[in-house]
């Protein structure tokens, strides 16, 4: 979980990720920085993203976030 928030930290440094519940919701993170983050994600956890997981649910926090990423490491 730390290496996800350094990330997000330096995608979109002005949010208190151990907080905030509205990443997507409140426009804290837009479709680049969404794509981004998708792709530092597969290369920092050796994950694929799949479209079909690029929804507000899954990245309106870092919990969320984390937890997609614990789910697809488990289904490799």
């Amino acid at each position: 979980m730390e290496e996800l928030i350094e990330i997000l930290e330096d995608i979109q440094p002005e949010v208190d990720y151990e907080t905030c519940e509205d990443l997507i919701d409140g426009h804290h993170l837009d479709s680049m920085k969404i794509l981004a983050l998708v792709a530092e994600i597969e290369d920092a956890f050796d994950v694929t993203v799949p479209t079909v997981e690029i929804v507000p649910s899954n990245f309106n926090s870092a919990k969320a976030i984390w937890a997609m990423i614990v789910r697809l490491q488990e289904e490799d």
